[in-house]
């Protein structure tokens, strides 16, 4: 959750710095507007993530679309202020890969706790990642501040990263045949 709501916090913004850098006052897209299509096509995400997930594997498809989310972190910047078309195609791909891990979260804690202990055990879980998506919601703007907008989103980029490793060493475990009916 580290890149989800720091994203979706200060996509808008980022879209209209980007646009205002290329287009001045005149941009062929409101920057709200485009936040909003970013963000909906998180519907997407979430709901193949949880579709791929369920036939090829939680950790493998929570993975994939933490490198993709990453990979956005970083190359939206190189974005910034070139023309619409290429902002949000990436970030577009970036809303809909950003959502597509969360839910296999909840279901990977669901399916590995212990009966009596999984409420509490999604109720921690749940806590932490909004825990730390005050930390990087709240961090932004002085990263901005120091790095302009082209580098800012790339500190988001240690959410997906550290992710991509914690997902990987579960998927070594045994107990990850539990996962998705054996599809780890």
């Amino acid at each position: 959750m580290w890149e989800l709501y720091a994203m979706w916090a200060w996509i808008a913004a980022f879209l209209a710095a980007s646009f205002a850098a290329r287009y001045g006052d005149t941009p062929p897209l409101d920057a709200h507007l485009a936040a909003f299509l970013v963000i909906a096509t998180g519907a997407l995400g979430a709901f193949a993530g949880g579709w791929y997930a369920d036939r090829l594997g939680r950790t493998l498809v929570t993975s994939a679309a933490m490198i993709v989310s990453g990979a956005c972190c970083l190359a939206i910047g190189f974005a910034f202020g070139g023309p619409v078309w290429l902002v949000m195609l990436v970030a577009i791909v970036w809303g809909v890969s950003v959502i597509a891990d969360s839910a296999q979260f909840s279901a990977s804690v669901a399916e590995l706790s212990d009966d009596s202990l999984r409420g509490s055990m999604l109720t921690l879980q749940t806590s932490i990642g909004f825990a730390l998506t005050l930390v990087s919601i709240h961090l932004m703007p002085y990263v901005v501040a120091r790095v302009g907008w082209r580098y800012a989103f790339s500190a988001l980029a240690i959410g997906p990263a550290l992710g991509v490793v914690a997902m990987l060493r579960l998927r070594a475990m045994p107990e990850a045949a539990k996962l998705a009916q054996g599809r780890r």
